[in-house]
């Protein structure tokens, strides 16, 4: 029985001017989620910048985190990792700390190394021992194939893995799929992409989204009409926001939400760590362009 629904955007990590982390910034980007309405929050993904972030400081980002939400809505902590005690640890650390589940992709490092099909079972399956619910995060980052009959075998035989973000290309056909194969083993098939196949892969069956944070409250309602059965009403919703959307999966990244944020008075800078150069002013000016008419949240929650 499907348990997990709505929508739960990725939080971006802020920094400060010289690098540093923002630890009060990220406090104010999680408040901002909240209040645009978020159903659950994840931290330490790929659009929080993971792969920019030290070990020492993905733990002080999940600690600070899971005490200022404060339980007022679920927490992912993504603890994906090419090692799988490693991936173990940063599970029990999770755990220790209250999150609700975490996030991870397959076994990977480069382009070269990537977990089989068996070791990929098995690596969820010692994280599932931690004794916290999953997410299985199937993104063509990892270069590794998670076919349908692996992750509902995942599902089946791992108790904790429940949850399923599905952004490879054909999103839709595949969420339908593992639907139609997993049957009630299935909790929580989410879509993923900043939203840009959000209809059709509602259509597919999936009961949620991992959005960025940029605009939340204008991307939510598009799940809840659609939910409802007022499919007219959700694809006029997501019309609305759709080339903002496209705008920010094809040209920004992560790099769209801070640049917003910024925009709205909810962190101060929009720093990205070497090598990761700033957004092309034109591009963000067009970003805002395209957000400003759509009246978010997100540009006025800190004025």
């Amino acid at each position: 029985m499907t348990r997990y629904t709505g929508i739960w955007p990725v939080a971006p990590t802020p920094f400060h001017e010289d690098g540093t982390l923002d630890l009060e910034g990220t406090k104010r980007v999680l408040d901002c989620l909240i209040d645009q309405g978020a159903d659950g929050i994840c931290i330490l993904a790929n659009f929080s910048e993971q792969f920019l972030i030290s070990d020492e400081e993905r733990a002080i980002l999940t600690r600070v985190s899971l005490e200022h939400v404060a339980g007022r809505v679920p927490v992912i902590v993504t603890i994906s990792h090419y090692a799988t005690q490693i991936a173990v640890e940063r599970a029990r650390f999770a755990k220790s700390l209250g999150a609700s589940m975490v996030m991870m992709m397959p076994p990977y490092h480069g382009a070269l190394l990537k977990g089989t099909p068996e070791q990929t079972f098995e690596q969820f399956r010692m994280v599932g021992e931690v004794g916290i619910p999953i997410m299985v995060q199937d993104a063509p980052l990892s270069g590794v194939e998670l076919p349908v009959p692996l992750l509902v075998r995942m599902a089946r035989e791992i108790e904790e893995v429940r949850l399923f973000k599905i952004e490879c290309p054909k999103a839709a056909n595949k969420l339908r799929a593992l639907i139609a194969e997993g049957g009630d083993a299935i909790e929580g098939p989410f879509d993923g992409e900043e939203g840009i196949t959000l209809l059709a892969d509602l259509d597919a069956g999936a009961t949620g989204s991992m959005t960025s944070g940029m605009i939340v409250d204008q991307i939510k309602p598009v799940i809840e009409k659609h939910h409802a059965g007022d499919i007219e009403g959700a694809t006029a919703a997501y019309g609305r926001v759709a080339m903002a959307i496209n705008h920010e999966n094809r040209q920004c990244g992560w790099q769209s939400c801070k640049a917003a944020m910024v925009e709205g008075g909810v962190i101060r800078s929009e720093f990205c760590r070497h090598p990761i150069p700033p957004l092309h002013p034109a591009i963000r000016q067009r970003m805002i362009d395209l957000l400003q008419p759509l009246e978010p949240m997100v540009l006025n929650w800190g004025r």
